[in-house]
């Protein structure tokens, strides 16, 4: 896998810096990104992982090269919680709009309204979550974005959906003997799979396919919210990854045959050792994809622990198998 490193070693013996962006295919231009506006403060990139007794977590967000180059914020957002009596990962996966200029605004809302409510539910001890309540939470709460707190008006509720349009998955996974067991609900296009050797297995999200056979970019997206918000239950195989992503993930992924898919299928195969790792996969440069890119990886905690703790990324000086 061919990769742009430039820097040399500052002191003699020292290692190249391990940090270079994975290339695929011809890359994006090399250019040093503008700062996004300081209100709202959106870090150009966030990641985190920890680790449960059950289940092993690696998440990240990163800005797109369209926005870095303009100078805007980065419109993803995600948001990842546990709650310990039931070891359950509760979580938040946001996509900005982009043609709303304060979807970034939406989507971090959209994320924590829903993880909140859902936290809330899972002590309440109810049997099932109530996602058409954490749905329409999430929504409201862009809503009185707009409104400042006092009732909407229908001039609000537009301008809420012009101004603030996020789409979101959400949902919670936990442990059922060896096998991962998810609960999840969305709105827009942002998606989810199951990784399970070198295969990507859809569970949901992807663009909608027209009438005439084109697929359609057009997304609906909170505030609006679909009349029947069931979840859906998945059972991830017992050597299996359970993914969730924005299509700046999604789209360059494609049916995950490619170079991208069979890279990332291995590096992860097993959770890499340090959460930033991640964030420099997911940070790849490729021609033409620019988005944002957010992506949610959850693991059993058994593959952690059966492997003696978890692996490196692939060195820098060399690629992965494909």
């Amino acid at each position: 896998m061919p990769v742009q490193s430039t820097r040399e070693p500052r002191l003699p013996g020292a290692q190249v810096p391990a940090w270079s962006r994975f290339v695929f295919g011809v890359p994006s231009p090399r250019f040093e990104p503008r700062p996004p506006p300081s209100d709202p403060y959106r870090p150009d990139t966030l990641f985190d992982g920890w680790s449960t007794p059950g289940l092993t977590v690696r998440l990240a967000s990163v800005r797109g090269d369209a926005h870095r180059f303009g100078g805007q914020p980065r419109q993803d957002d995600i948001v990842v919680s546990v709650h310990e009596p039931t070891d359950t990962v509760v979580f938040a996966v946001a996509d900005g709009v982009s043609a709303a200029p304060q979807s970034h605004v939406g989507a971090a809302l959209a994320c924590r309204t829903a993880v909140a409510d859902v936290l809330r539910q899972l002590d309440e001890e109810r049997r099932q979550v109530d996602w058409n309540r954490t749905v329409n939470a999430a929504a409201y709460q862009l809503v009185m974005r707009m409104s400042r707190g006092a009732e909407p008006t229908r001039e609000q509720k537009q301008e809420a959906q012009s101004q603030l349009a996020t789409t979101l998955v959400t949902g919670l996974v936990r442990l059922a003997g060896d096998q991962l067991t998810a609960n999840l609900v969305h709105v827009g296009d942002s998606g989810a799979w199951v990784l399970r050797g070198n295969g990507f297995h859809p569970l949901l999200g992807g663009k909608e396919e027209r009438a005439d056979g084109v697929f359609s970019s057009a997304v609906r997206a909170l505030p609006w919210v679909p009349p029947h918000v069931e979840g859906t239950w998945y059972t991830v195989p017992d050597d299996g990854v359970l993914l969730i992503g924005t299509d700046g993930f999604g789209d360059p992924l494609g049916d995950g045959t490619g170079r991208i898919g069979s890279v990332i299928a291995y590096e992860l195969g097993r959770p890499p050792r340090e959460p930033q790792a991640l964030a420099q996969l997911l940070d790849f440069s490729r021609e033409t994809f620019d988005d944002d890119r957010t992506l949610l990886a959850v693991w059993p905690r058994r593959l952690l622990d059966e492997s003696g703790g978890p692996r490196a990324m692939t060195p820098r000086t060399g690629g992965a198998p494909g």
